[in-house]
């Protein structure tokens, strides 16, 4: 159930760590694939923009996805993304190692999914988000919704909001606008 605008500002203050899901997330869901079985997925450039402010705002940015990509791999290197989980169809236990590994605690992790095999993952930090057209089950027990769907600038709009709850949003942008 979505938090109140007091609760959920107050947890969008104590994000370090950004944990998002690929598929229905930083994509729009479709899967293209050629012939020979090559993946390929179209991810939404101001959503990889929204990730490097973060990351300048000093929130690390993590992916955690069920699927094995290539393609998710050279996406996530480019944009500087250290934590690059893969394969990984319990979401639960994968958050619990890397929380683990990474040595940030649950209240200071967020995560951003969009579909049932999301939830254990949504559970396990310290805010849940669902993207705007996620499964009606995940929109339900999600700590906060997205207003754009997801691959269309959904995480954009998350990285702009913690940046904004913790007061580094003015700063990042104030480059742009006084070059």
């Amino acid at each position: 159930m979505p938090l109140g605008p007091g609760e959920l500002l107050e947890r969008q203050r104590r994000i370090r760590l950004l944990i998002l899901d690929v598929d229905g997330v930083l994509t729009d869901g479709s899967l293209f694939l050629g012939d020979a079985g090559e993946q390929y997925k179209a991810f939404n450039s101001r959503d990889g923009h929204g990730i490097r402010m973060a990351q300048d705002g000093g929130i690390e940015v993590a992916v955690l996805t069920g699927r094995n990509s290539e393609v998710v791999t050279h996406r996530m290197r480019d944009l500087g993304v250290r934590h690059i989980m893969q394969g990984r169809r319990d979401k639960g236990l994968a958050i619990e190692e890397l929380l683990a590994r990474s040595g940030f605690e649950a209240p200071e992790t967020a995560f951003v999914g969009d579909d049932v095999v999301d939830l254990p993952a949504m559970r396990r930090v310290g805010l849940g988000i669902a993207v705007a057209d996620a499964h009606p089950l995940v929109l339900e027990r999600a700590d906060w919704r997205t207003r754009v769907r997801g691959g269309r600038g959904a995480v954009r709009e998350v990285c702009e909001e913690l940046l904004g709850a913790q007061q580094q949003l003015e700063g990042i942008l104030r480059v742009y606008l006084e070059s």
